[in-house]
C-alpha cells in the first residue's frame, strides 16, 4: 500500500454507527426508533430501557465515536491526508440525513462510508445500505445534489482490527490468578441474530448454516486463538457464543448464549475464562451490560474467575486500518491493481455487495451495492 497514498476520487469520510441515548428522557425515543415499525408500547420500551437506566440513560457509543473520530481525524492528518471526517447514526442524532445534508452542503459528492459492524449481516451491513439509500432519496426530495457514497469493506480480517483483540485477550489472561491462567477457556462472544437472518448472511454462495456471519466470527476467532497460542506457547480452548438476544422466544437465535457457556463450562471443571466481544467495535451498552454486568454477575454466582477482554475502540491500529480500507478502494475506484489485506483463509471481503447478499427482511432500495438505486 506504501504508493497508494491518494483518496481520489473520494472528497469525505463517513462514520456511520449505530447510535444511542445519551441522557435518561433519550432512552425511550432512541428505543421507539430501533423498533419503529413494531408497534411497541412505550411501557414496554421503558422495560427494554431498563439497561441504559443503569448507566444513567446514557450508551457509551456516541462517546466512543467521537474517539474513533479523533484517531480517524489525527491519522489522515500524520499522512498528509486532507480528508475530512464526518459522522451519522442510524437511531440518534447525529442522524445520518442530517449529516449527508451537511456533507453535499459543504460540497461533498464522492463519499467513502465506514459502517461501525465489521462482519456480514442483515443488520451490520444491509440495513445500513437501506439507511444510505433513504438518506439519498431525502436529499434528492429536497432537491439536494445526491453524492455517490462507497460502503467500505467488511475488515474483520484486517491486521488493523484483530491486533488489538489479541493484545486484549493476551492482556486479560495475564490479569486471571497465576493458579488458573494456563487453564483457562476463550470464550468469543457476538450478537445472536436469528439463525434465519445468519443463515442467509454474506453473499448467496454462502448461504446455509450459519452463513458468512458465523464463518467470518469463527476465522477471526481461530486467528486470536492462533496468535495467543504462539506468544504464550498454550493452546486456549475456545468456543463462539453468543450475547445480547432480542426477539420472540419462538424464532431460533443463534446459540448457546454466554451465561449458559459459563454454565457449562464451570460444570466441566474449567477453572477460569477470558470473554472476549470480538462482535463490536466498541463496549457499548451490550459489552457493558450483557458481559461486564449480567455475565460476569453469572460468573460470580458460580464461582467461576472470568476476564473481559477490550474492544479495539479507538486504538490507532484501527485507524490505520481505515485508511487503508479507503486507500484501497480509492486504488480500485481509479482501477489501480492493489492488493487488500487481509489476514487467514476467508481472504478480503467484496466491495462492492452483490445481489442476494444479506437479503432485506423486506423489499428495500439499497445503496452501495450491484442492485443499487444511488
Amino acid at each position: 500500500m506504501s504508493d497508494l497514498r491518494d483518496p481520489a476520487p473520494y472528497d469525505a469520510l463517513l462514520l456511520l454507527s449505530f447510535g444511542g441515548p445519551e441522557g435518561p428522557d433519550d432512552v425511550v425515543p432512541f428505543l421507539a426508533n430501533v423498533t419503529r415499525g413494531r408497534g411497541i408500547p412505550e411501557e414496554r420500551l421503558k422495560e427494554v430501557g431498563k439497561h441504559y437506566f443503569l448507566f444513567g440513560g446514557v450508551s457509551p457509543i456516541n462517546a466512543q465515536n467521537r474517539a474513533l473520530l479523533d484517531a480517524l481525524r489525527k491519522d489522515l492528518a500524520d499522512h498528509a491526508l486532507e480528508l475530512p471526517v464526518y459522522w451519522g447514526n442510524r437511531n440518534w442524532a447525529p442522524y445520518l440525513t442530517d449529516t449527508l445534508r451537511e456533507m453535499v452542503t459543504d460540497g461533498h459528492r464522492r463519499i467513502a462510508v465506514l459502517a461501525t459492524s465489521a462482519y456480514a449481516s442483515y443488520s451490520g451491513c444491509r440495513q445500513y445500505r437501506e439507511n444510505l439509500a433513504e438518506s439519498l432519496a431525502a436529499l434528492e426530495a429536497e432537491g439536494l445534489p445526491v453524492p455517490r457514497v462507497d460502503k467500505l469493506r467488511h475488515y474483520f480480517n484486517h491486521p488493523g482490527f484483530v491486533g488489538p483483540m489479541v493484545d486484549g485477550v493476551l492482556a486479560s489472561l495475564a490479569d486471571l490468578p497465576e493458579d488458573v491462567r494456563a487453564g483457562a477457556h476463550l470464550a468469543f462472544t457476538t450478537h445472536s441474530i436469528p439463525v434465519s437472518a445468519a443463515d442467509t448472511s454474506g453473499p448467496v454462495e454462502t448461504h446455509g448454516d450459519g452463513g458468512s456471519y458465523v464463518a467470518e466470527h469463527l476465522e477471526v476467532a481461530r486467528l486470536i486463538s492462533e496468535a495467543v497460542r504462539e506468544e504464550t506457547g498454550i493452546e486456549h480452548p475456545w468456543q463462539l457464543v453468543y450475547q445480547s438476544r432480542s426477539g420472540a422466544p419462538h424464532i431460533p437465535w443463534l446459540e448457546p448464549d454466554i451465561c449458559d457457556h459459563l454454565e457449562t463450562l464451570h460444570g466441566d471443571g474449567v477453572p477460569a475464562v477470558v470473554m472476549a466481544p470480538i462482535g463490536f467495535v466498541s463496549d457499548h451498552m451490550e459489552v457493558l451490560y450483557d458481559l461486564d454486568t449480567e455475565a460476569t454477575a453469572k460468573a460470580a454466582e458460580l464461582g467461576l474467575p472470568v476476564r473481559r477482554s477490550a474492544t479495539v475502540g479507538a486504538d490507532p491500529r484501527f485507524a490505520a486500518a481505515v485508511r487503508e480500507l479507503l486507500l484501497e478502494r480509492a486504488a480500485v475506484e481509479r482501477d489501480r491493481a492493489v492488493t487488500p489485506c487481509a489476514l487467514g483463509a476467508l481472504g478480503p471481503s467484496h466491495d462492492l455487495c452483490p445481489v442476494g447478499c444479506c437479503p432485506a427482511r423486506a423489499l428495500k432500495p439499497a445503496a452501495a451495492g450491484a442492485d443499487s438505486p444511488f
